[in-house]
């Protein structure tokens, strides 16, 4: 069976002490590659040196995470940009976006920041992963003026509604990611997902957060992407082995990679 973790933070300090067993469990749950989107500055390193650890398993992104977003963001803008003009082991810029589940103060910085990136994704013909979060009418005004461009990319973690699932699918090229939120007992997502057709989604882990159920609490890692799928071929009524073929398939497609 293939499965793909389109999403996964594996290089930050809460696997530094297994990550070669959490690596090991992965590709036995049948998992051909893991995603990782950048968070800001503080993480390329750790996260290129995972991805060299386990070169063609694991592969990097390159971007500025909103929460990272403050005043002194056109620095860290500077830092992606020697990033991407450097280097051509980034497979999307991400993840970027926009969140305002905290506080606003940054706003408009945030615009600013997201704008940017999506133009760099556009010069270097390169997916974008966006993180949206009590933001999506923001997010959706600053990727509006994008629609008949190439611009492609998946928006990850979605735990939205049907309209704005119905928008986002607006943009031909883009793909929504699902995590284990939809296991969750509450998450209304399921009835969401009825409605979407199977060719438009990814499968993801976003560890080590938002642990599928049955393991919610501990922390997430790329093996559970499982828990996801069994749950989503569930919702489908597919077997894991078909889900899991045609969201790899979708994946490796925006991800410029299928072969």
């Amino acid at each position: 069976m293939r499965l793909i973790d389109t999403h996964s933070h594996l290089f930050l300090e809460e696997f530094s002490e297994d990550l070669p067993q959490v690596i090991e469990r992965a590709r036995s749950a049948g998992i051909t590659h893991i995603f990782m989107p950048n968070i800001d500055s503080t993480t390329i390193d750790s996260m290129l040196s995972a991805c060299n650890t386990y070169k063609g398993y694991c592969f990097p992104m390159i971007g500025l995470h909103p929460t990272s977003v403050d005043a002194g963001y056109e620095k860290e803008l500077e830092i992606v940009a020697r990033e991407l003009k450097s280097s051509n082991k980034y497979i999307a810029i991400g993840e970027i976006g926009m969140d305002l589940y905290w506080d606003k103060t940054f706003l408009k910085e945030q615009q600013i920041v997201l704008d940017k990136q999506i133009n760099w994704a556009l010069e270097y013909d390169l997916p974008v992963v966006i993180h949206c979060r009590d933001a999506f009418d923001y997010i959706y005004k600053v990727l509006e003026p994008y629609k008949n461009t190439s611009l492609k990319g998946i928006f990850h973690s979605f735990t939205g509604t049907y309209e704005e699932a119905v928008r986002i699918l607006e943009f031909s090229d883009f793909l929504i990611g699902i995590n284990g939120v939809v296991t969750f007992k509450k998450s209304h997502l399921p009835e969401v997902l009825t409605k979407i057709s199977l060719n438009k989604i990814v499968l993801e882990t976003d560890s080590p957060y938002l642990t599928p159920v049955p393991n919610r609490g501990k922390r997430n890692e790329s093996a559970y992407v499982k828990d996801t799928l069994m749950k989503v071929s569930d919702i489908y009524r597919m077997s894991p082995e078909a889900v899991g073929s045609v969201t790899s398939e979708n994946a490796l497609k925006v991800f410029g990679m299928l072969k």
